[in-house]
């Protein structure tokens, strides 16, 4: 049975508000990074309850405003023989809830002051809480944005303290939105846009995640450096070009144990939308390693295409990845792929291999069944891209050695979830997953299982 051992008033509040908005419409979709919003287009419009929330003006020219905003998740997780029955725990059923609540200052053209606190909550899972499910209450942003060109196609914005992170499609840089605890860092970002161009740069100390209140610690070292660039081309798509720089005193790969300080540059071209549509992603590393020098490299592609004309708006993919792992032990080089900061679900919604030392064949369909309800069903077929090299979990951890097997297919995960919004502001969102295991895993663990997941979660936002 679980039971629930933490309470915070002052957040169960905003479940009260999100049933009274849930009944209005509402003209702008919710953004991944909450900060990304804008509600200034209310300055004129109609003062209705949640209108002066998304925009209460302070000043009488209405140039000084505030938006509030938040979210309730509750999410509960069954999971049978999670990591291939190796912890021997069988069944372990659990509930994780995540709320949060932001307020938005806005000054005049050139300031801001966004501020969010979250808490995150996991009760029942048979051994403990794991670091992405539970941070009892943090302040996950705290910023101050100053803009020193602020035209018509042309913007400059300095902005400092602590923020979210998300590039791309997740796969080095991501706020982790799948998992209960979402990461931040703590820097300072310069971003430029001009038309149809738009430029980040970063320098960020990473935050450590701890389960209490208010008591996440920031690492006082550069962690976490680059510049991330994108480029609209109309009659292409998009493209994204990225250098990624990373400091870590302790990493741990099936290498060993060594300071690392790793470099990424890459590339990403890709269109979303009607017909085809693709995603081509390519990254290169390099660095030190303790006393070996980093040489590792990933790339990934993904295409499809959307028949927006058909009934129940089909789409079909068809996705493969190289990520390179360990080539030999005690050579001077590191082949292992880092992913840095990556999302948990990027191959699939709970996936028990992560993306280091891999290649996958991944196709997989979406429908829409009606205008709310939305159907996506994958199969991922896995295996170790080096033999001397093992397998790792979604954060790019080390979860399993593998040089000591000459297997190599690591098992096959079969996916299906079903999204149903009841209105922009409720989704109830529910999946399975069936990882059937490969050779690969059961020489390395003894009476290795298939694993099976499921979830179901209900979120409302406002």
């Amino acid at each position: 049975m679980l039971k629930s051992s933490h309470s915070i008033p002052l957040l169960k509040i905003t479940i009260l508000a999100f049933f009274c908005f849930s009944g209005i419409f509402w003209a702008q979709s919710f953004k991944l990074l909450r900060y990304d919003e804008n509600y200034e287009y209310l300055k004129d419009s109609a003062g209705t309850f949640y209108n002066r929330v998304k925009f209460f003006p302070l000043d009488e020219k209405k140039d000084v405003y505030l938006s509030f905003g938040g979210e309730a998740r509750y999410e509960y997780v069954d999971f049978n023989n999670e990591d291939w029955g190796r912890q021997n725990i069988g069944h372990n059923n659990f509930l994780l809830q995540r709320y949060d609540l932001h307020a938005d200052l806005h000054i005049g053209k050139n300031f801001r002051v966004f501020s969010q606190i979250r808490s995150a909550l996991q009760n029942g899972r048979k051994n403990g809480s794991r670091g992405i499910d539970e941070d009892q209450l943090s302040i996950q942003n705290l910023f101050i944005d100053a803009n020193v060109i602020h035209k018509n196609n042309q913007k400059l914005t300095f902005r400092i303290g602590r923020q979210e992170l998300d590039y791309g499609s997740g796969r080095l840089i991501s706020v982790r939105e799948g998992p209960n605890a979402r990461l931040s860092f703590t820097g300072a970002k310069v971003m430029f846009t001009h038309e149809n161009v738009s430029v980040d740069a970063f320098a960020m100390m990473a935050d450590s995640i701890n389960t209490g209140v208010f008591d996440n610690k920031i690492s006082k070292q550069l962690n976490l450096w680059g510049t991330y660039a994108k480029i609209i081309i109309p009659a292409a798509g998009n493209l994204d070009l990225y250098y990624l720089g990373i400091r870590r005193d302790e990493s741990v790969f099936e290498a060993g144990t060594a300071r690392e300080k790793r470099h990424t540059i890459g590339g990403r071209l890709w269109k979303y939308g009607g017909g085809f549509i693709y995603n081509l992603e390519a990254a290169y590393q390099f660095g030190t390693f303790g006393n070996d020098n980093i040489r590792a490299w990933t790339g990934s592609v993904d295409i499809g295409y959307l028949f927006e004309n058909v009934k129940f708006k089909p789409s079909i993919n068809l996705r493969n990845d190289y990520i390179s792992g360990d080539k030999s032990k005690g050579d001077g080089k590191l082949n292992t792929f880092n992913p840095l900061y990556p999302k948990g679900g990027y191959f699939g919604f709970s996936p028990q291999v992560g993306p280091v030392n891999l290649i996958d064949i991944h196709p997989y369909a979406t429908l829409d069944l009606t205008s709310k309800l939305k159907m996506q069903a994958d199969v991922v077929f896995n295996w170790r891209y080096s033999l001397n090299d093992g397998v790792y979990r979604p954060s790019g951890v080390l979860n399993r050695p593998g040089s000591s097997s000459d297997k190599r297919y690591i098992g096959t995960a079969y996916l299906m979830n079903f999204t149903y919004s009841f209105s922009r502001y409720i989704s109830l969102v529910s999946g399975i997953q069936y990882f059937r295991k490969g050779e690969f895993i059961e020489d390395i663990i003894p009476n290795a299982k298939s694993g099976i997941f499921y979830n179901i979660r209900l979120g409302f936002k406002f």
